[in-house]
């Protein structure tokens, strides 16, 4: 290497800015910011949890929580709402824009039948439920009702019971809650005396034969419609 040549690379070497080549460190922790907090559920592909988004941004629970009751009070009055199921949360689309986005993504009315509807109502009130204790309230086999509602994912499993033979819990998720409106269960309506009482007792004594389904009667009621075209929709980006 001649002098000259080293001359060169020692100039060069001053010279080069430092720094621009270097990945960004990504480990910091960063404030969470409302708007951050927006962008990152609106791209997001499924439900997030809370202890997830708090790993993601580099915040504690109490940052996350925080800032989700501050999207919650934006969004009101806007064509976007949060819904938050448990631990998880997601932005899906207001119910009162669901005849707009149900023209436009061409997705037909959704019916359920009042069987379907008196299964669901017991599940969003008693859950984590057992398939026995649905079918000791409506007095009638709900095999097949209930595999209808996992199909279109309005119930889903929880897990399973420790009672004798484990059988499978079932409650309601995110779907449940978008196809009907809601951003958490605690806006299901208050249920009247007798039927909260009829839904806290397992053992209700119905005759043999009796299709409690084929009466719509006052547990359905608490979902007054079958008809969730109005409902919410997961935001999508894609």
């Amino acid at each position: 290497m001649t002098d000259e040549s080293a001359g060169v690379e020692e100039a060069s070497g001053v010279d080069e800015p430092s720094g621009l080549d270097e990945p960004a460190d990504l480990s910091e922790p960063a404030e969470l910011t409302e708007a951050a907090l927006e962008a990152l559920l609106f791209v997001a592909e499924r439900p997030l949890a809370r202890r997830e988004i708090a790993t993601l941004a580099g915040v504690d629970r109490a940052t996350v929580d925080a800032r989700l009751g501050d999207l919650e009070v934006s969004l009101m009055g806007r064509g976007i709402r949060l819904v938050l199921s448990n631990d998880r949360v997601e932005l899906v689309t207001a119910p009162e824009t669901g005849a707009l986005i149900a023209r436009y993504v061409g997705a037909d009315a959704v019916r359920l039948s009042p069987a379907s509807l008196e299964t669901l109502a017991i599940v969003a009130y008693r859950q984590p439920v057992t398939k026995g204790a649905i079918e000791r309230i409506r007095g009638v086999d709900s095999d097949y009702t209930i595999r209808s509602l996992l199909h279109r994912r309005l119930v889903v499993e929880l897990g399973r019971s420790e009672a004798p033979g484990r059988p499978y819990l079932y409650g309601t998720a995110f779907e449940f809650l978008e196809r009907f409106g809601l951003t958490s269960l605690e806006e299901l309506p208050l249920l009247d005396v007798d039927v909260a009482g009829r839904l806290a007792q397992e053992d209700v004594a119905t005759e043999p034969g009796t299709d409690a389904g084929a009466d719509s009667g006052p547990v359905d009621g608490a979902i007054a419609t079958g008809d969730t075209t109005s409902a919410g929709s997961t935001a999508d980006v894609s």
